[in-house]
């Protein structure tokens, strides 16, 4: 037995919004009550022939969508997942993915969304985290069989009863056998998680980010009203399909509430994403700023038809001056800088902005519901200009991590706003510009790596004294991962490098130096000094 779904109160699962917060929220039409199977059931009714999702092999009408995501609920029912049951989901981009989540929402079933990249380290501890009674998996992805590791997987998570393989399952259940005939059943309540998504926050394991059918179908509305999409819209999903960004900035979701077409591409890359922008006439489509820089580049020699992009999104990390004004002149399209959070808060240029503010800031918050400060070290504001920490709550923001009461103490003020570890200043309009960050996370092309986690995983080789790790600027990724070490003896990087690998550690997470040092520089107090650190990082990328 899995311990049961607690929805209220602090000291249990889910931390949720006052009640006269709530009360609020749906007065000013922010929660209309709608759960995220219900926005795909509107849709097929509205645009039911229209095509909604479309991947590498086949086709999904909205019709066609909304019912196998019936038949495979019926399915998961049968498999023995209820309502308040938590699923780990790791798939790449197919439409599948599409199917699974929403079969889960219909049940009241609570999808947790990994990155195919992720490994037994990072999967282990989020079933066990979470309590998880399946496992979703695609059977091999980019070279790696998912089935052995969900083996080992298994074996470590009593909780985990059921994997459920799209592809070849070997001996684990099909995801093709579980389409069944619909039944029906009611609907989950709107105030209950729909969906767990990752932190990128500082601490050495992964939060859970709990979100309600309430919350996120009002994410993905907001977000409609920065990116308006309509159904002869066409939205390219490169990015990883489990991110917040792809999913609902508008992303996936907000596509399929207005009748969009979502194109899912195997990978960001140019050579993927340029001939489905041409073949299905792109209209909008979602990056991180290397990817950015990547099309830049190629599009000036593409033989590709690109001139349907009339919006391109670039979010995930601060995008330079420099490659934004380079956006409209090569692509022909309009730059929208998207900045935000899985935890919440969205901020996005809008598409009337000046040129100004479309390359120099990254963007407003998107709901009249947001409330942002920007106060000092002390909680105090600071004035417009003047950079300091971003606080934030509001109708789409959460009020505390999944299980998390010790972190959400500090992660949380008493009033509920949620301290994002960004340092910004804000202008006058409201618009945002990232400055720095005060967490300690390495953003890599978009991912981000918790500095702690590494560290305390390199501690535990035989030969490694002390790690810090800090990043350092690069042009591409915005940071690569750089880590100290102060070794017991010889050491290579090779051997760091094969340890992470060895205990599952996600690739993106392996650093990409490693510098061996005989000591760390200390702060007043005796701490590592990490701004000295990534100071010596530059250095050694400068030179």
């Amino acid at each position: 037995m899995t311990a049961p779904l607690s929805l209220t109160g602090v000291g249990r699962d889910f931390t949720p919004w006052p009640d006269d917060v709530a009360a609020g929220y749906r007065a000013a039409g922010f929660w209309t009550g709608a759960t995220l199977g219900s926005v795909l059931a509107r849709s097929a009714r509205l645009h039911g022939g229209r095509t909604a999702v479309v991947d590498a092999v086949r086709g999904w009408t909205y019709q066609q969508l909304d019912h196998e995501a019936d038949c495979l609920a019926a399915g998961f029912e049968g498999v023995g997942i209820g309502r308040g049951d938590r699923v780990i989901v790791q798939m790449p981009n197919v439409g599948e993915f599409v199917v699974v989540c929403f079969a889960l929402f219909r049940i009241g079933a609570i999808p947790v969304l990994t990155q195919p990249a992720h490994r037994e380290h990072e999967i282990t501890h989020l079933c066990a985290q979470s309590d998880a009674v399946a496992y979703v998996i695609a059977d091999h992805y980019a070279g790696f069989d998912y089935r052995a590791m969900a083996e080992r997987i298994a074996a470590a998570c009593p909780s985990l009863r059921t994997t459920i393989v799209h592809g070849d399952p070997g001996p684990y259940i099909a995801l093709a056998d579980l389409y069944l005939e619909p039944v029906e059943r009611p609907e989950p309540a709107p105030g209950d998680i729909a969906l767990l998504q990752l932190s990128g926050g500082s601490t050495a394991v992964p939060k859970l980010i709990p979100r309600t059918h309430d919350d996120y179908a009002y994410n993905a509305r907001a977000s409609l009203s920065a990116c308006p999409l309509g159904p002869d819209d066409v939205y390219l999903a490169a990015l990883r399909v489990a991110h917040n960004f792809t999913l609902c900035a508008p992303g996936i979701l907000g596509a399929l509430t207005v009748g969009a077409t979502v194109v899912l591409s195997p990978s960001p890359s140019a050579d993927n994403a340029f001939p489905l922008i041409e073949r299905h006439r792109v209209t909008v489509a979602a990056v991180v700023p290397p990817v950015a820089l990547r099309w830049l580049d190629v599009a000036a020699t593409t033989r590709h038809d690109l001139s349907s992009l009339r919006v391109l999104q670039v979010g995930g990390a601060r995008f330079k001056p420099s490659a934004a004004r380079r956006v409209g002149a090569t692509l022909g399209c309009t730059l929208q800088q998207v900045f935000g959070m899985a935890e919440g808060l969205i901020c996005y240029t809008r598409l009337d902005d000046s040129d100004e503010l479309i390359v120099e800031t990254q963007g407003r918050p998107m709901s009249p519901g947001d409330e942002v400060r920007i106060v000092d070290d002390d909680d105090r504001p600071v004035p417009d200009g003047t950079p300091g920490h971003l606080l934030t709550r509001g109708p789409y923001t959460i009020r505390g991590y999944y299980r998390a009461d010790e972190h959400n103490l500090r992660a949380f003020t008493a009033a509920g706003f949620y301290r994002t570890g960004d340092i910004v200043r804000r202008l006058p309009s409201g618009h945002l510009v990232v400055v720095d960050r005060a967490k300690d996370i390495v953003n890599r092309g978009g991912e981000k790596v918790a500095c702690e986690e590494i560290e305390e995983i390199l501690m535990n080789h035989p030969r490694v004294h002390n790690a810090a790790v800090v990043g350092r600027p690069d042009d591409l990724l915005g940071e690569r991962i750089c880590a100290f070490v102060i070794p017991h003896g010889p050491l290579r990087p090779r051997e760091l490098t094969e340890f992470l690998r060895d205990r599952g550690v996600a690739a993106y997470k392996i650093p990409d130096r490693f510098d061996f040092v005989e000591e760390f520089p200390l702060t007043a107090v005796g701490k590592v000094d990490k701004k000295v650190l990534r100071m010596r990082a530059a250095q050694e990328e400068a030179r």
